[in-house]
């Protein structure tokens, strides 16, 4: 079973959702729409992979960051697809309000929720259980603080793409294969 996590501001209804729904089926993949509240996120997501048996994780932008924090808490397998490294920081500007791009609903967000990511940060991740899909194009996060956060991992970098990570749909061949692979 796999266990989808979303970025800030998407939900279970996001294209890349939609994609793995249509590639793993309902009874292959976990796709549940997260607070946006970081503890309580990461208190869903934990509750689910308490229940159920031999989960993998696949983790976009923020979805990425609570995977990687997962994924050491755990030691599950994860694919982190243009995650966030530093969401302290970059979520600064969603400082008061934020959006849900699924629904347009604005929602609070505010300077303690940076601090609940902070305490979620891994400074050593476990190399061996991630896989990293970045694309120099993101336009929302720096490509290169994943490629050196992840120096010496399992990386697929390429050139151009954005932030949704253009071209998805081919690789979730390859995002199978790794989370099959131990």
């Amino acid at each position: 079973m796999i266990l989808y996590i979303h970025g800030f501001g998407s939900s279970a209804f996001s294209t890349k959702a939609k994609m793995l729904k249509d590639y793993f089926g309902d009874s292959g993949v976990l796709i549940p729409s997260l607070s946006h509240i970081p503890n309580l996120a990461i208190d869903t997501l934990e509750q689910i992979i308490k229940v159920i048996p031999n989960i993998s994780l696949i983790g976009s932008s923020l979805g990425g960051y609570y995977a990687i924090y997962l994924s050491k808490k755990y030691n599950l397998k994860a694919v982190l697809i243009n995650p966030a490294i530093n969401p302290d920081i970059t979520l600064k500007q969603a400082l008061p309000q934020g959006i849900n791009y699924y629904d347009n609903s604005k929602y609070d967000f505010h300077d303690g929720y940076l601090d609940e990511l902070v305490e979620m940060r891994v400074e050593k991740p476990n190399l061996e259980n991630l896989y990293l899909l970045v694309q120099s194009g993101d336009e929302v996060l720096d490509p290169d603080e994943s490629l050196k956060y992840f120096k010496g991992g399992n990386i697929l970098f390429e050139k151009g793409g954005n932030h949704g990570f253009k071209n998805f749909e081919t690789k979730i061949k390859i995002i199978e294969k790794f989370l099959k692979s131990f």
